[in-house]
């Protein structure tokens, strides 16, 4: 059975529109919802992962902005609050990641350290 939980992270208005495209697409598999998460590696010990995956049991659910997002529970320590926005402009093109809880990021703006 899946709990909803209050939001831990946000989006943006941008990062909004462009879910929910890319969500509207022909070929999106609807039994996906967008994870929020992390996993080892980058430049400075972890990345963010942001893309659509299937639920499995070690997640929390929750919702923003009419979005299903999904998050394994243990991520919650390394992104509560963090805000993800789309940066649509020719020179800088992609989601972005501003995390409170990040000690350290690279330059490249995926990867951190708590």
């Amino acid at each position: 059975m899946e709990t909803l939980i209050a939001a831990p992270v946000s989006l943006t208005q941008g990062a909004v529109e462009e879910v929910k495209r890319l969500m509207n697409e022909i070929d999106f598999d609807k039994s996906n919802l967008l994870r929020v998460g992390v996993k080892g590696g980058g430049c400075s010990g972890m990345t963010y992962v942001l893309g659509f995956d299937i639920p499995t049991e070690k997640d929390d659910h929750f919702e923003i902005a009419s979005i299903a997002c999904i998050m394994e529970r243990s991520h919650g320590i390394y992104l509560m609050g963090m805000e993800v926005d789309w940066q649509g402009g020719l020179n800088s093109r992609g989601f972005t990641f501003k995390n409170p809880n990040a000690s350290t990021t690279c330059g490249c703006g995926t990867s951190f350290a708590v």
